[in-house]
């Protein structure tokens, strides 16, 4: 079993004990945001189970995020619209998302664990490549993250039932793609994420952005 803590305590080792780990959700889905969390784990945090959100079934990520959302010291919430992702890109809107999420924190973080990308940030910080499975605070950060974006688009299946939301979670499933066909394409959706820009620019697609 991996050491969730190894980054971690090489910081603590160095008088740095406010350590915020990073984490996005949703950057491959054809619709809805990307979602980025930050969160501020107390020291030595230790919790039972706690590890890639995407190694975690759908209920084991709800208790964990119920447990981490009452003892972290401090979470923030970056949420990046579809329409922003197209106007930037993907992973810059990853990166804003992040961002955000450490101004959301209400107390300043000494350090930053991010999983795999790199911010230009005035705090100092690590990434680290497949970090969700080897930080406990990234590993928490991707569990809230993923969550708080999945919630989104169950009510977002609420709300229109017939695209089936809250199984795919805006993820390019074959079911998905045919309900688009069938329905449209909503303004929540990527422009610029193939085969939604196929599906507009093809003119035997009528009325296919639909508020």
């Amino acid at each position: 079993m991996n050491d969730l803590l190894e980054y971690e305590r090489d910081l603590y080792k160095k008088g740095i004990n406010l350590i915020a780990g990073i984490d996005e959700v949703g950057r491959g889905p054809l619709c809805g945001p990307v979602v980025a969390c930050a969160c501020i784990l107390p020291k030595n945090y230790h919790l039972e189970g706690l590890n890639d959100s995407k190694k975690l079934s759908e209920k084991k990520r709800e208790e964990l995020y119920e447990i981490l959302i009452k003892d972290a010291i401090s979470y923030g919430i970056g949420v990046i619209s579809p329409k922003r992702i197209d106007e930037i890109n993907i992973l810059n809107a990853t990166k804003e998302a992040m961002k955000e999420a450490v101004i959301n924190l209400n107390i300043t973080p000494e350090h930053l664990l991010i999983d795999a990308v790199k911010l230009d940030i005035k705090i100092p910080s690590t990434s680290i490549i497949k970090g969700d499975a080897l930080s406990a605070s990234i590993a928490a950060a991707s569990i809230i993250a993923k969550v708080t974006r999945d919630r989104m688009m169950i009510e977002l299946g609420e709300m229109y039932p017939e695209y089936g939301y809250e199984h795919h979670k805006g993820y390019g499933t074959k079911a998905h793609i045919e309900a688009v066909k069938k329905y449209g394409v909503k303004d929540f959706y990527r422009f610029t994420f193939a085969p939604i820009s196929d599906l507009i620019k093809d003119s035997e697609v009528e009325e296919v952005v639909n508020k």
